[in-house]
């Protein structure tokens, strides 16, 4: 009498049939970033961000911080050749439709990104030049901006300084809303095909951010300030949900658009949240959708 398979035998005997049969897969965004210890910005805003989104997140990490809800207290960085592995395991198994990039903190982590980007031939490329916490801590070595310029912008789709990251940037103040357009226009003489300046920093019961790209008129995005000290992360969360957006096929200003909108609703619903004793994270989760599931 013939011996019955086990289930381990017969599940997986399976998987290659059942794999043959998929017609779809997720839409795919990839993080290249700094993780968050407290879980409000980096890495894991990201994801939550991803998540919430319909989208299947994955992460290449750069470097570990301590961190909590008052500030940065250390910075351990990735060797380059781990990050490159990273994102080797990660792009040539299973894929990427976007990506975003955060937190780099040292030249040599900045090559690896750029090597990434021509060498899989991704198209759809986020960059947050995060140079500063909310807190106020530097997260970036003064050597590296210029690598970072020089290399990256040239290969992002957009990039979406806030006001501190431009100043850093272009050397000089921005002292009000109406200075936003030149600023973002000498943005883009540095090499950035788009940029995205956020100014949020500015006084004022408004914020307006600036849409900017080279032969056309700026975009002035304008909104009503929310009212919270929990804030921490909303930078990492509008250029993760920009990508998150693009990788669904939407186009770049209606991905601004609607990551715009989903940051506004994320700060309004964990507004009077408390985590920790400094600036709290914003609701990801407020309004979570369904998966987005593109044709293979």
């Amino acid at each position: 009498m013939p011996t019955e398979p086990s289930p381990a035998a017969m599940a997986t005997a399976a998987i290659p049939q059942a794999m043959s049969k998929a017609t779809t897969r997720y839409a795919r965004v990839l993080s290249i970033a700094g993780s968050d210890s407290g879980g409000g910005a980096g890495i894991q805003a990201d994801l939550k961000t991803f998540a919430a989104l319909g989208c299947y997140g994955m992460t290449a990490i750069t470097a570990l911080t301590a961190q909590n809800t008052l500030g940065v207290t250390g910075i351990h960085g990735v060797p380059a050749e781990f990050l490159k592995a990273q994102l080797a395991a990660v792009i040539e198994d299973i894929g990427v439709d976007a990506i975003k990039i955060g937190m780099l903190h040292a030249p040599e982590i900045v090559h690896v990104v750029a090597w990434a980007i021509d060498t899989y031939r991704i198209e759809k490329v986020v960059l947050d030049p995060v140079m500063v916490a909310t807190s106020g801590d530097r997260l970036i070595a003064e050597e590296t901006v210029s690598v970072l310029v020089k290399e990256l912008f040239p290969r992002a789709t957009v990039i979406t300084p806030n006001l501190d990251e431009a100043v850093l940037l272009l050397g000089h103040p921005i002292g009000n809303a109406g200075e936003l357009e030149a600023a973002a226009a000498e943005l883009l003489a540095m090499g950035a095909p788009i940029v995205l300046l956020k100014g949020g920093h500015l006084p004022g019961q408004q914020v307006t951010d600036v849409l900017a790209q080279a032969g056309t008129s700026a975009l002035r995005l304008t909104s009503q300030r929310i009212p919270s000290e929990n804030t921490h992360g909303t930078g990492c969360t509008l250029s993760s949900a920009i990508a998150a957006h693009l990788a669904q096929g939407f186009s770049l200003p209606e991905s601004v658009a609607r990551a715009r909108a989903y940051v506004l609703a994320a700060i309004k619903a964990g507004a009077h949240v408390q985590t920790g004793r400094g600036h709290g994270p914003l609701n990801h989760g407020h309004a979570p959708v369904a998966t987005k599931l593109l044709p293979l």
